[in-house]
C-alpha cells in the first residue's frame, strides 16, 4: 500500500486542488488527511473536496478541527462540525516498504503537542509511550522533515495550505516504498485572487501571509521549540 499524507490544508482550496490533481498521476492507495483541514479561507469547500475521496481517505483530528474559528463555524454545517470533532487522534496503516506507520496530527497522544526537527529525545520519549509503530507521521508545525529520534522515525508531511518552507507551494508526503517529501507548485496569483474573494474576513492578508510568504524551516522550528519550552 502507498499512502499520500496531506496535512494542514487550512482551507487553502487552490493548494489542495493542485495536490489532488497531482495525485491523479501518483495514484496512491489511500490518502491520510492529517488534521487542521478547515481553518482558513475555504473551510466548507475544502472539506467537501476531501470527503469526495470517500473510501480512499482516512482522517485524523487536528487541534483546529476540534476548535475551529468563527469563519469555519459559520461556513460549516452542524454535521460537518460534528464529523471533524469526532475524528480519531491517530490512524495506523501498513505501508509497503516502510512497515506499520502511525499517523497523528501533532503527537501520538495530543492534537496540539509540538514536535519539530529540533525536539530533543527527552521530550519525545514520553509522547511515544506505548506506540508500537516504528514510523510516526505528524504535522502541526508546518515544516517538513524526516528524522530518527527516540528510537523512532519521525516524519512531518509539511503543510499543503500554510507551509513554513524556503519557497511557496503545497507540501505533502508520499509513503511507500520509502518516504518521499513532496512539493506541488500552483498558481499563486490566481490563488490569492480567489482567497481575497472567498468571504474570509482577512482574505487578502491571509494570502499575503501564507501563499506568498517564505518562512525558513529553521526559523519556524526554533520558534515552535521556544513555544514548547514555555508550555506548562
Amino acid at each position: 500500500m502507498r499512502v499520500a499524507a496531506l496535512y494542514d490544508v487550512h482551507g487553502n482550496l487552490p493548494a489542495l486542488e493542485a495536490v489532488l490533481a497531482e495525485l491523479e498521476d501518483v495514484r496512491p492507495d489511500l490518502v491520510v488527511i492529517g488534521g487542521d483541514t478547515v481553518l482558513g479561507p475555504f473551510p466548507r469547500e475544502t472539506l467537501e473536496e476531501l470527503l469526495a475521496l470517500d473510501e480512499r481517505a482516512r482522517f485524523v483530528r487536528g487541534n483546529c478541527d476540534r476548535a475551529p474559528d468563527g469563519h469555519a463555524v459559520a461556513e460549516l454545517t452542524e454535521d460537518q462540525r460534528a464529523f471533524l470533532a469526532g475524528l480519531p487522534l491517530t490512524v495506523s496503516l501498513e505501508v509497503d516498504g516502510v512497515g506499520p506507520v502511525l499517523f497523528c496530527h501533532a503527537s501520538p497522544r495530543s492534537d496540539e503537542e509540538i514536535v519539530t526537527r529540533l525536539t530533543p529525545d527527552e521530550r519525545l520519549t514520553p509522547m511515544i509511550d506505548g506506540v508500537a509503530e516504528r514510523v510516526v507521521v505528524c504535522g502541526h508545525t508546518h515544516v517538513q522533515y524526516d528524522r530518527e529520534a527516540a528510537g523512532k522515525r519521525f516524519v512531518n508531511a509539511g503543510s499543503v495550505g500554510m507551509p513554513y518552507e524556503n519557497e511557496p507551494g503545497a507540501y505533502w508526503a508520499l509513503l511507500g516504498p520509502d518516504v518521499e517529501l513532496r512539493r506541488t507548485a500552483y498558481d499563486l496569483e490566481a490563488a490569492t485572487e480567489r482567497i481575497a474573494a472567498s468571504g474570509h474576513p482577512d482574505g487578502e492578508a491571509w494570502a499575503r501571509e501564507y501563499v506568498y510568504a517564505v518562512n525558513t524551516p529553521d526559523e519556524a522550528s526554533r520558534f515552535f521549540e521556544e513555544q514548547a519550552e514555555q508550555a506548562p
